[in-house]
């Protein structure tokens, strides 16, 4: 069984490649494949990136450039889809529910959960110790309140 944290960032940005080539040439894809379709989908923005293998695994962020890694964005939309698909962290599935209803749109609650998720990961990085699951709660109920 492929884990995926097992694959190298080659091999993930081909899955990118090749699973939006499905979807645009109508073959069948697996769950898997459609979740990452649907997400290239969303963000038109990266389409040029993922549209073949050699754009994808010729694709190097310009660290002087404000735009991020289409890549690791993608990712954390995955990332957070599957947390609020099985609810781990056991709550992220009600704070996904209560974004959706503030921001209006499921994608601007996948975006606030990517925040908190980031924002931990980089605490977490930073202190050198794993994520904290509670920390990250808190981080996404922070994006509930209204910004002044």
């Amino acid at each position: 069984m492929d884990v995926p944290g097992s694959h190298t960032r080659d091999q993930l940005r081909k899955a990118y490649s090749d699973a939006w080539g499905k979807q645009l040439s109508g073959a069948p894809l697996t769950p898997l494949e459609a979740m990452i379709a649907d997400v290239i989908a969303a963000h038109p923005e990266y389409h040029a990136v993922v549209r073949s293998a050699d754009a994808a695994l010729g694709f190097e962020p310009n660290p002087a450039d404000a735009r991020e890694n289409p890549f690791l964005h993608m990712g954390l939309h995955l990332a957070v889809r599957e947390q609020v698909s099985i609810d781990r962290p056991p709550g992220v599935r009600g704070l996904h529910r209560q974004l959706h209803e503030r921001f209006g749109d499921v994608h601007s609650a996948e975006h606030a959960l990517m925040e908190a998720l980031a924002e931990t990961l980089w605490d977490s990085q930073r202190g050198g110790r794993a994520p904290d699951e509670s920390l990250y709660l808190k981080y996404a109920r922070l994006r509930l309140r209204p910004t002044i």
